[in-house]
């Protein structure tokens, strides 16, 4: 039998987790794993399988712990479906560097070959990064990209019929045979043993409903998230502010659909095409089909979707500090973006202006600059505007939209700075420096600058102070110092805020 090391010491939050395994209680789902020395298997707390005896498990934050322990994932209840538990802290800058590079990997900043590059992104040295993201991730750099390297192919190899070869290169590998040799050293198994063996167990699939989500495309994944979820809240928040052409909701007892047209640019390559995402709440999983023109970003689109829908949240946490404050509202999560540019246009767009002006504006310029594109729907035609395209459009063709030279300037500023790579808008950008990077620019204020980091950047504890519809629900509107009355009372939401901002606007 293979001897385990065990990469965390015993704990009174160890009896914690036993309990939650033994109720196999969904709220802590990725929130921990359960490794069994008798198998050498690592679980979900979710997983369906007789539960092991106390003295045989060892209990990890993060599924790379487990691994570096040497233990496999779960055929049955599959690790890799579970949220993730990288939680910020707006206190610790130390976890907060480890957090941001945890990210960046997941993006795709870094690999193997350039985590030199990544410190220097960072401002520390390699040297210094490896000794933070073990202290506080609990397994270096390197070890943590391996395994989401082997859990994304692992996933894809389950749920998807892509070729071995293709799945290798996605999943962020240099080479098929680099691929094997990871996956057998890792897994004892090779990929198309793996293939075989999953299929031969009972599908933890929901079971295809027939409707027309899920009539197209050839790649159906699932990802999961902690209940509880207010799945309407956050489709009735998309729907409002819905862009015709390039989105639709689907918010009835029959479906709970998400439907959109999506572009990417990634190491150099541009993809388009669309994507459909479903909920279900009786299995706390999202399923998510992708049009093939996706499937060569397939790894990095699933991160997107997750961040999309805030499917890595963690309700029991955000409620020990909110529940207080705003009650009943438990299951709201931070909506967020597939696109940060997109999202930050469409910001600029809302500027002083009601949610439906705002909407007006973007829908005549996704009219006037958004590519079309072909998918099944003919709801879905058109794709928001490149940066490309808006940097170099003429300030005049902007102003027969009926946006004002402000926000013109605005727009283009942003453009201009994604295209020449000075500005990243996604979860791996620093949130304290990209909000001061953007007031830089023209046009862009606090209140701006905060609800991109909010929903684009995915920053928790993100607050935009001077909103009208904030000071309304926390009753301080028509007052001279309305913003510094909103801050003062946010000092008890941290390091929520974000969660907190979403729950007072939800009390209107």
């Amino acid at each position: 039998m293979p001897k385990f090391s065990i990469a965390v010491a015993e704990s009174a939050d160890d009896d914690a987790h036993y309990c939650a395994l033994q109720a196999r209680d969904a709220r802590f789902d990725g929130s921990f794993f359960t490794a069994v020395t008798s198998t050498g298997i690592y679980c979900r707390p979710v997983c369906k399988v007789r539960v092991p005896k106390r003295e045989n498990c060892r209990f990890y934050t993060h599924a790379a712990q487990a691994e570096a322990a040497g233990f496999r994932p779960c055929l049955r209840c599959r690790p890799e479906l579970a949220p993730q538990a990288l939680a910020w802290s707006t206190h610790d800058a130390s976890h907060t560097l480890a957090m941001q590079a945890a990210h960046m990997l997941d993006e795709g900043v870094g690999d193997a070959r350039s985590l030199a590059a990544l410190a220097s992104r960072l401002g520390v040295s390699d040297r210094h990064l490896r000794r933070i993201f073990q202290a506080h991730v609990g397994v270096a750099p390197l070890q943590y990209l391996q395994t989401r390297r082997l859990l994304t192919a692992k996933q894809l190899l389950s749920d998807t019929a892509l070729p071995v070869a293709h799945i290798a290169l996605s999943s962020g590998f240099a080479s098929l045979r680099s691929f094997n040799a990871a996956f057998v050293a890792h897994y004892q198994l090779n990929p198309t043993q793996l293939r075989k063996k999953q299929s031969a167990l009972p599908s933890t699939a929901p079971p295809t409903t027939p409707g027309q989500a899920f009539a197209h495309g050839s790649a159906l994944v699932q990802l999961g998230y902690r209940p509880p979820y207010d799945v309407q809240s956050m489709l009735g928040f998309f729907h409002t502010r819905r862009l015709d052409a390039i989105e639709f909701v689907a918010n009835n007892a029959q479906q709970l659909c998400l439907f959109r047209t999506f572009f990417l640019e990634h190491q150099g390559h541009s993809y388009s095409g669309w994507l459909a995402a479903e909920f279900d709440q009786a299995r706390c999983t999202l399923r998510l089909r992708v049009a093939d023109s996706l499937l060569p970003v397939l790894p990095l689109l699933l991160r997107r979707v997750r961040n999309w829908l805030d499917l890595d949240a963690q309700p029991e946490r955000i409620n020990a500090v909110l529940e207080p404050h705003f009650t009943g509202s438990g299951g709201l999560r931070v909506p967020g973006c597939l696109d940060g540019f997109e999202l930050a246009v469409r910001a600029v767009l809302g500027q002083q202006v009601t949610v439906a002006a705002g909407r007006t504006f973007a829908q005549r310029l996704v009219a006037r600059f958004g590519a079309t594109i072909a998918t099944p729907w003919p709801q879905l035609n058109r794709l928001f505007p490149s940066a490309q395209s808006l940097a170099t459009a003429e300030p005049a063709q902007l102003g027969e939209l009926g946006i004002v030279r402000q926000r013109q300037a605005a727009i283009q500023g942003l453009a201009r700075a994604v295209v020449a790579g000075q500005l990243e808008l996604n979860r791996s950008s620093g949130a304290l420096q990209t909000v001061e990077q953007l007031k830089a620019l023209p046009g862009i204020g606090d209140w701006t600058a905060q609800y991109i980091a909010m929903r684009a950047l995915r920053w928790p504890d993100a607050f935009p102070a001077g909103d009208v519809a904030l000071h309304k629900a926390l009753g301080v509107q028509g007052s001279k110092r309305a913003a510094q009355e909103a801050q003062a009372l946010s000092q008890a939401w941290r390091p929520w805020r974000s969660y907190a901002v979403l729950r007072a606007w939800h009390t209107l």
